[in-house]
């Protein structure tokens, strides 16, 4: 699907025995996903009044399911006999660059669903569709927070210049990633419903730990961490 106005992460999951390709086409207007022809989408288990979250916003009556549970739902039942630690070559391929590691698959799946989770049309998670502009595969947790920071930062610029108060204190930040680590929690215990194995759900853990690192630096080190590598920009 070549078009300009398309992102597309293409993950290629080479086995010993097996080869698993997925790709995900997301609008470039909004970074939302743009689903297939003949995708699994309208199953049970992605059924909105089971899946929702303690603070789902989604109205039941006008929504029949969850669309992180229906995004999901493919690589969750692709990876469920698998246990997380056994290894994969993992190749992704984006509009700029490919990419390619071999690695434990929970890592490579936790890179996959950092994409599909925020795009899926979940207003709690759409929070972070900043961060799928320059998706990073097999991100670090300091190069997540980079990127977190930076681009957050970079909004909050943006609503000043626009005539609105900015959040440089990254308060709302705090406030994003405290809602979405519940949301994690619960997509965690969904999961489980699902798998045989781990592979799919400390993916999940992966990202839920990004989420509380990210937390825990606002709160607690975040000059401290990150000050002797932005010097130049401020002194």
């Amino acid at each position: 699907m070549p078009d300009e106005d398309i992102l597309f992460f293409k993950y290629k999951f080479v086995l010993p025995e097996e080869v698993k390709e997925f790709s995900v086409y997301l609008r470039k207007s909004d970074l939302s996903i743009i689903n297939q022809p003949g995708e699994e989408l309208e199953t049970d288990w992605a059924l909105l009044e089971n899946f929702a979250c303690p603070h789902c916003p989604l109205d039941k009556s006008t929504h029949k399911y969850c669309p992180v549970a229906q995004n999901l739902y493919k690589v969750i039942k692709e990876f469920g006999s698998f246990n997380s630690y056994e290894m994969a070559d993992v190749e992704v391929e984006t509009v700029s660059r490919k990419f390619q590691k071999q690695t434990a698959l929970q890592s490579g799946i936790s890179s996959l669903i950092g994409i599909l989770m925020p795009s899926s049309g979940c207003p709690v998670l759409g929070k972070l569709k900043p961060m799928l502009y320059t998706h990073l595969p097999f991100a670090s947790l300091d190069e997540t927070q980079t990127r977190v920071f930076s681009l957050y930062l970079l909004s909050q610029y943006i609503r000043f210049k626009k005539g609105f108060e900015p959040d440089w204190e990254m308060n709302k930040l705090i406030d994003i990633y405290d809602q979405i680590s519940i949301l994690n929690k619960n997509v965690s215990r969904q999961i489980v419903q699902l798998e045989e194995k781990d592979a799919g759900i400390n993916g999940l853990i992966i990202l839920n730990n990004f989420a509380e690192y990210v937390t825990f630096t606002i709160n607690e080190k975040l000059v401290d961490e990150i000050e002797f590598y932005v010097k130049g920009f401020y002194e």
